[in-house]
């Protein structure tokens, strides 16, 4: 039986998502679950409540504990990351409030934007650690990561280590229903294509019995009631064509249209949540205390296989029987006109012989377009983890879409010294 090894197991709602889902799952059921956090209390508390959902399920599987990260990855099948370096405090309130004051406002700050790349910065060291220990004692592991920024994250892990490694994420499940729902339409039938970027990808098609929807979808998207929160998507698809993955919070600091000093009334307009991610972490945290004694104390809890696609890839790759995915992997010409150092979001093929990426071909030109003012950011903050070079960090935030709509070039220079400064040992050596 293989050996499934969870970093950050101290997110324990996600914790139980994805390794209760193996617990129900016959070809896995039996494994051993290797659970690590730098946080004891919290890693506890998923061991218990793992151990219940375990005992309610037919006690199968193994479950550990480790205080040694490298013994929890050691002789690992899969491993998968879901770590939040810094934490809500005092990492991501110095995402927020640093920028703050220089007038720069965020909705989410985990994937773009200023609080993207320096997320990205304090969690690219600890990453190559984890590579650096895979390496050593489980280097056929497929390394499942879910933490945010994805494509900085996962691109590194594929471009600078020898992990096999893709990232995982909700928005391309989650995408054409959120799209039908919202209008009223039903998803019977309803087939798609996705391609693009993480948090960016776009809906290329979508048919029902084989009919075109895009019609009907945006002739409802003119027609329904303001305010609501997908108002800054249907507004990508009106000026763009297309329908995006991701939420309106996200997608409305990943582009230089939305939240501008000079433009206040947007705000209202688009119904843009500002300080979103900051408040969702104070209401999971006040939750948390309500929800523990739940999930932890509970010796009758039970779980119900999620949708997440953890459990379906490795199922895929212990039984062969194929399943697919929306991926994060290199693009290796998968996606002709991006860049081939890119971390896309398509298509992949998943069974016995690993993840199988499919190739989508060109993306309309305006799409890639949009990716590519992403993509900078990405690859330019991998450059600076990589090279040391604080020069490169600078870089990345004056190709940020969203950063380089409200400053200049002085204050995005004086506001990455800010952050850096801010965010002390956290940060990798810069020079």
């Amino acid at each position: 039986m293989p050996k499934i090894a969870f970093m950050g197991a101290g997110s324990t709602v996600f914790a139980k998502n994805i390794l209760g889902d193996c617990l129900l799952t016959e070809s896995l059921r039996e494994s051993e679950f290797a659970l690590f956090d730098i946080d004891l209390e919290r890693l506890g508390e998923s061991e218990a409540m793992l151990r219940n959902i375990n005992k309610n399920s037919g006690g199968y599987g193994r479950i550990v504990a480790y205080t040694d990260r490298k013994e929890a990855l050691r002789g690992a099948d899969y491993v998968v990351n879901a770590i939040q370096v810094g934490g809500y405090e005092p990492a991501t309130v110095i995402d927020f409030e640093v920028p703050k004051k220089y007038g720069l406002r965020q909705t989410i700050g985990d994937t773009l934007g200023i609080g993207g790349i320096f997320r990205a910065l304090r969690t690219l060291p600890v990453l190559q650690e984890f590579a650096q220990d895979m390496e050593e004692v489980c280097p056929d592991a497929w390394f499942l990561n879910y933490t945010n920024p994805m494509s900085i994250l996962t691109g590194y892990m594929q471009r600078y280590t020898g992990v096999k490694t893709v990232g995982l994420c909700h928005s391309v499940q989650a995408c054409a229903w959120e799209l039908l729902t919202g209008l009223g339409m039903p998803m019977d039938n309803v087939q798609w294509r996705i391609a693009g970027i993480n948090h960016m990808a776009w809906l290329l098609e979508i048919t029902r019995n084989g009919k075109d929807l895009y019609p009907e979808i945006k002739k409802r998207a003119l027609e329904r009631e303001t305010p609501h929160n997908d108002m800054v998507r249907y507004e990508i698809m009106k000026q763009f064509g297309y329908y995006v993955t991701e939420s309106s919070e996200h997608n409305a600091e990943y582009m230089p249209y939305f939240i501008k000093s000079r433009n206040p009334e947007l705000i209202e307009r688009f119904n843009i949540p500002l300080d979103e991610y900051p408040r969702r972490c104070v209401a999971q945290i006040a939750g948390w205390k309500k929800m523990r004694d739940h999930l932890v104390n509970n010796e009758d809890l039970t779980h119900e296989r999620t949708h997440e696609y953890g459990s379906y890839i490795m199922e895929a790759m212990e039984t062969n029987v194929p399943y697919k995915i929306g991926g994060n992997v290199l693009n290796t010409g998968l996606i002709t006109n991006l860049p081939q150092e890119a971390c896309v979001e398509v298509p992949c093929l998943v069974d016995s012989s690993g993840i199988q990426p499919c190739y989508v071909g060109a993306l309309p030109e305006q799409l890639a377009a949009l990716n590519r003012t992403n993509i900078n950011v990405h690859l330019l903050t991998i450059e600076a983890f990589v090279t040391g070079k604080k020069e490169h960090v600078y870089h990345a935030a004056l190709l940020d879409p969203h950063t380089s709509s409200e400053l200049t070039i002085d204050e995005i220079r004086n506001l990455c010294d800010d952050l850096i400064e801010a965010h002390g040992d956290m940060m990798p050596k810069l020079s």
